[in-house]
């Protein structure tokens, strides 16, 4: 029906439906900074013109947006370090992930970052404001809760973290 640079809007039968342009994919990271025995996730935040606000995720990036074919575990470690400041020695593929299959064909691979380094400050690149926060595992729940009390939007990914504080209710 439509393409831009980075998404194009499908029919199929009478479904409507979203993707991504050019087989761009995503790349989601799993970063829990293990320093001195704590444990803290490794979050950003950033402004998405679609909720018209900011929004608290897992760092994440575009794979192949401009060099088609990229690795993936490449892109992961790239998007991590620039968002967040942090580099992985290790990156570790957790498999291909959809987020809302009802409305866009879009999918992620999940990695999980181990054994990081600060390196930088992070923020993105030029123009993204991205704002990276280290979290206490233990305090999750309730960092979360107060930036919804903030009006933070919360990215669904965030589910696998909060689980079982979800559950013990």
């Amino acid at each position: 029906m439509w393409e831009g640079r980075f998404i194009t809007a499908k029919r199929r039968g009478r479904w409507e439906y979203v993707g991504r342009a050019r087989g761009i994919g995503a790349a989601v990271i799993l970063a829990i900074d293990q320093a001195a025995g704590d444990r803290h996730v490794i979050l950003v935040d950033q402004y998405r013109v679609p909720l018209g606000r900011r929004c608290i995720e897992l760092p994440a990036g575009l794979v192949g947006d401009d060099e088609a074919g990229e690795d993936p575990a490449l892109a992961a470690t790239r998007e991590l370090e620039e968002e967040t400041g942090y580099h992985a020695a290790r990156m570790i593929n957790l498999g291909r992930f959809w987020s809302s299959p009802g409305m866009v064909s879009e999918s992620f691979t999940l990695f999980r970052a181990f054994d990081l380094r600060k390196v930088g400050n992070g923020g993105g690149v030029p123009g993204e404001d991205i704002r990276v926060h280290r979290v206490p595992l233990d305090g999750l729940a309730d960092w979360i809760a107060e930036r919804r009390a903030e009006d933070y939007a919360i990215d669904v990914k965030l589910l696998m973290l909060l689980g079982p504080s979800l559950i013990a209710g």
